[in-house]
């Protein structure tokens, strides 16, 4: 008797625990989450538009305004120097010529940063690579970084 009582006390401990962690992950939810365009407020898509385009177009013109605080986090403005964006469209300039336009193609939110990642195809007078424009906005709607690459279908 003592025998079946521990087997069944066993039986339900074990029974407990797996469906416990059965649960768990359904309920996660993936860390990176594709939007669609109409579901992301035009107050986000025209703030990383128009920062975007200021930084790039820095290069055709040779003047860069800086960022304000309500425009982005402190990182970003420290890391965005004249030296900086300078020698960035040396290089921009040299291989792509002058930057048109760049259109919206894909937007993701990272739930972990609480962030919403904008990725922009830019138009260059060159049109032998494509390159993108990766605009990172929080919660607040300021730009927690910018970054220039090589266009690639998937989002990494």
């Amino acid at each position: 008797m003592r025998k079946v009582a521990i087997i069944c006390v066993l039986i339900f401990i074990i029974g407990c625990q797996s469906k416990k962690k059965a649960t768990e992950t359904i309920v996660k939810k993936p860390s990176v989450e594709k939007l669609a365009l109409t579901e992301v407020s035009s107050l986000q898509k025209n703030r990383t538009y128009e920062l975007g385009k200021r930084v790039l177009l820095t290069c055709n013109t040779s003047t860069f305004k800086p960022f304000t605080t309500e425009e982005a986090t402190q990182e970003v403005i420290k890391k965005m120097t004249r030296e900086r964006i300078s020698l960035t469209c040396q290089n921009i300039l040299r291989g792509f010529g002058q930057f048109n336009d760049m259109k919206l193609i894909e937007v993701y939110r990272i739930d972990k940063e609480k962030a919403t990642v904008f990725r922009y195809q830019c138009d260059y007078e060159k049109k032998h690579t494509i390159k993108e424009l990766r605009v990172t906005i929080n919660d607040a709607n300021k730009i927690t970084s910018i970054t220039t690459k090589d266009w690639t279908n998937e989002f990494k």
